[in-house]
């Protein structure tokens, strides 16, 4: 498992490199062929063993979600606008690094007792403290992302930043790893997933896949909702996915639907291993299966994810149980996957 390394790696949309590269080394000796596009995707091509004709995708996302310098203030702080979807109220007050030489900042705001009324976080109100003085502090367009450290907080839960979705790109590294398998597998490392699942659309029409898995952080919502009662003995609310339940098999999310016959597939082979497994009830967010099941003809598509808390910020948690569930899952698919799997009659 390399999901330390890749936490750690800093790679936002548009520039994945430093990820891309990590990937590269990791995958090398487990391909048939390997290429990176224009786009920046990385693609694996691992060839089946007993029907390489049928070609299954399987995505993760190399980017990671962060923030961008759009001006630089006389006095040297820089302002800045979000690379993805972030929540700008956990921003002030965080640590960050600014640009390829990795300044250190610091995201400032006025101090709560000389801003009493601004009950809001706005984030054209914040700037970023680089302890420059003038103009000169940093480039426009230059990445800022938050500066994190993976840690491990107990036998099986560990924390970082980018687990959205360096934790699929991790589950890949180590599907090629315990491949080949029957089909053949493309390995999709994509580019640009959190500002449009760009990457993705590209990598799909390359690929023409005959079906497809897309590996995934998704959100945890096993955490107390004060607004709402709870059941005797539960926590408040009734959360879509909790961390250590399993791997989250996506019914629909803002961007697919999932078909039925895929989500049977998945609970049947889920089963037959004794896998546990969690459905996400909850509509919003999207993946990379919005993209690819729509791409050429149509492709069946399925998400797997790990619940992940606190995404898109420094510090979110997943338990190391939910990606062996999301691993084995994984693997036992594409063993029991052929051309004929989705074919309607």
């Amino acid at each position: 498992m390399i999901l330390k390394n890749l936490s750690n790696a800093i790679g936002l949309s548009g520039e994945e490199d430093e990820v891309r590269h990590l990937l590269i080394k990791a995958v090398r000796s487990h391909a048939d062929d390997l290429l990176v596009d224009a786009l920046g995707n990385l693609i694996v091509f691992q060839r089946g063993t007993s029907h390489p004709a049928c070609t299954v995708m399987v995505a993760a996302h190399m980017d990671e979600v962060g923030l961008m310098v759009t001006a630089v203030d006389n006095n040297g702080l820089l302002q800045f606008t979000n690379v993805g979807g972030i929540d700008a109220r956990i921003l002030p007050g965080l640590r960050v690094k600014v640009g390829a030489d990795r300044k250190n900042g610091v995201v400032l705001w006025k101090p709560i007792h000389m801003g009493r009324d601004m009950k809001t976080v706005e984030m054209d109100s914040l700037r970023i403290d680089v302890g420059a003085t003038d103009s000169n502090a940093a480039g426009l367009g230059e990445r800022i992302a938050f500066d994190a450290e993976f840690k491990k907080l107990s036998e099986t839960v560990v924390r970082g930043k980018a687990l959205d979705d360096r934790v699929g790109c991790s589950l890949l590294v180590d599907i090629l790893a315990g491949g080949p398998y029957p089909v053949t597998v493309a390995a999709a490392f994509t580019a640009q997933e959190e500002i449009g699942l760009r990457g993705a659309t590209v990598a799909a029409r390359r690929i023409n896949p005959d079906a497809a898995v897309v590996l995934e952080g998704t959100p945890a919502f096993d955490v107390p909702d004060p607004t709402r009662e709870a059941a005797a003995g539960d926590l408040p609310g009734n959360p879509a996915t909790r961390m250590g339940a399993g791997v989250v098999l996506t019914l629909a999310d803002a961007s697919m639907v999932s078909d039925p016959r895929v989500i049977r597939f998945l609970q049947e082979t889920a089963d037959a291993q004794t896998i546990p497994y969690q459905m996400k009830t909850v509509g919003g967010g999207g993946t990379d299966g919005g993209a690819i099941h729509t791409a050429q003809t149509g492709v069946p598509t399925m998400t797997l994810s790990v619940p992940c808390r606190y995404i898109h910020s420094p510090s979110a948690l997943l338990d190391l149980n939910d990606y062996d569930s999301a691993l084995r899952l994984s693997q036992a698919v594409l063993r029991r996957i052929d051309s004929a799997t989705f074919q309607r009659g």
